[in-house]
């Protein structure tokens, strides 16, 4: 009788343990925020082995009663993918800004990813359009410094690659090409660096280099967490630096001055000094080439850490 009594008191112990870790885990998922995603050049919202696989890799972590917004510019995939291409930016971000200010999950603030170009975008995004509050900003591969060299497509036989690696490197300022090209918007020539910050529509304003637009200073120092990884073996993005805010010595294409000896940081021109100095700006590396990496690497370093 003892010993009944025993494995009883057992039994309902173990399934209050149960009890306790699920209800727990439940209280997790429910307090995690929303998450928005932005893809990248030549990609799509819902491609099954791009960010569709991070969909579900999120909705694994977060629960299944998480929710994740994959922007989608354009009614279409075939929209969507060309418009990574020849939509102008400003006019993306427009489009991405009411996509979020009109869905009612995302109200009370949401967290972004943002892989490739499309972390510059959701950048764009936070500096701009500050209702619903963006949270934390992941930038994933993203070049906020601009490129200087064109970076390959995620598929290497998508024919508009090699159109716009031709174009940019002949014109890439030119008012047509800046309103229609989106790689030129982000193309940054040190060499003719004036050039480039009156010509670039996009990336010359984004980042304060014409005017110091205060509203996007203070709508960047609301983040929570901003977090920059570079790829250190990344063959798309030239120069990788770009990942982490620093760039080419203007004049030059072969010496990069880090963030903190550039003027965007030592001005603060987009509160970067700040979010540092209060432990919100986060640099990581990941030992692979552009946007490769491990579902485990993801989980721990991102999922479990800022989201």
């Amino acid at each position: 009788m003892h010993q009944k009594g025993f494995y009883l008191n057992n039994f309902v112990l173990i399934c209050l343990t149960i009890w306790v870790f699920i209800d727990r885990i439940n209280l997790i998922n429910a307090d995690s925020p929303p998450v928005v995603l932005w893809h990248g050049m030549g990609d799509s919202c819902c491609n099954p082995f791009s960010l569709g696989k991070i969909i579900k890799i999120l909705q694994k972590n977060l629960g299944t009663n998480s929710y994740v917004k994959s922007l989608q510019i354009g009614k279409s995939f075939e929209q969507d993918v060309k418009n990574s291409f020849f939509m102008n930016i400003n006019l993306q971000v427009v489009d991405a800004c009411k996509q979020i200010a009109a869905d009612p999950k995302l109200a009370n603030g949401y967290n972004a990813i943002g892989f490739s170009q499309g972390a510059q975008f959701l950048r764009a995004v936070a500096q701009k359009c500050p209702d619903p509050p963006m949270l934390n900003l992941i930038s994933i591969g993203g070049q906020h410094q601009g490129v200087f060299g064109m970076p390959r497509c995620i598929y290497s036989s998508f024919k508009w690659c090699e159109y716009v690696r031709l174009l940019l490197n002949k014109e890439a300022y030119v008012s047509w090409v800046q309103d229609i090209f989106v790689q030129a918007e982000y193309w940054h020539d040190p060499i003719k660096e004036s050039d480039y910050i009156k010509g670039s529509h996009f990336l010359a304003d984004l980042n304060n280099e014409r005017v110091i637009n205060k509203s996007y200073r203070d709508n960047l120092l609301k983040l929570k967490n901003f977090v920059l990884v570079m790829f250190t073996n990344d063959t798309m993005v030239v120069p990788k630096e770009s990942e982490w805010f620093a760039f080419y010595t203007p004049g030059q294409d072969k010496e990069i001055m880090p963030l903190e000896q550039s003027a965007i940081y030592l001005i603060d021109r987009l509160g970067l000094k700040i979010l540092e100095e209060s432990g919100r700006l986060h640099f990581l590396s990941v030992p692979g080439d552009h946007l490769q990496f491990s579902e485990d690497w993801f989980l721990n370093e991102i999922i479990k850490k800022y989201l």
